[in-house]
């Protein structure tokens, strides 16, 4: 054999132990890598399954609230329904006369100097202060009145329930 077949032998052997040595590594880190790739799947799936829990938490959350709103609406929607039937109601009796609104005299002030007559309504008598009969249409006016303050209330009342249950 000649120098450069033993050179050549000696780099073929050397590149047949690199080529082996480059397998060996191969299969071992095609181990490690599938196992990594299995730990990471299953970490994504833990998170993706964590993440859905939470977000039918927070659907559900969601849900309550809505249910909760629209109930809470229902019920404000009836009772401003009805504060105005009531009012509907008193309006129209006191345009047909079937009631009158009256309001107290004082005796000791001034008004005690007109002399205002005690109102004895049909109704039935009136003890003890003296009071006076309000013409219907000032009585209508006092009753929108009313009526308006009835709805801002409830009104107010709605806009409060709706924060607490969103808070």
């Amino acid at each position: 054999m000649t120098p450069g077949q033993i050179l050549a032998a000696i780099l073929l052997a050397i590149a047949i132990g690199f080529g082996g040595a480059w397998q060996v590594q191969d299969w071992r880190m095609g181990k490690q890598l599938a196992a990594q790739e299995v730990l990471h799947k299953d970490d994504l799936t833990a998170i993706s399954n964590a993440a859905a829990a939470q977000a039918r938490t927070q659907q559900d959350k969601r849900l309550a609230t809505e249910q909760k709103l629209a109930t809470q609406d229902q019920q404000h929607t009836k009772e401003l329904s009805d504060a105005q039937r009531t009012q509907a109601a008193l309006r129209d009796r006191l345009a047909t006369a079937g009631v009158r609104l009256s309001v107290l005299i004082d005796a000791a002030g001034s008004a005690s100097a007109c002399n205002v007559p005690a109102a004895a309504g049909a109704v039935g008598m009136v003890h003890g202060a003296s009071r006076a009969q309000l013409d219907p249409a000032h009585a209508q006016r006092i009753i929108a009145i009313t009526g308006d303050g009835d709805n801002a209330l409830i009104a107010l009342r709605a806009c409060q329930a709706y924060v607490r249950a969103l808070r």
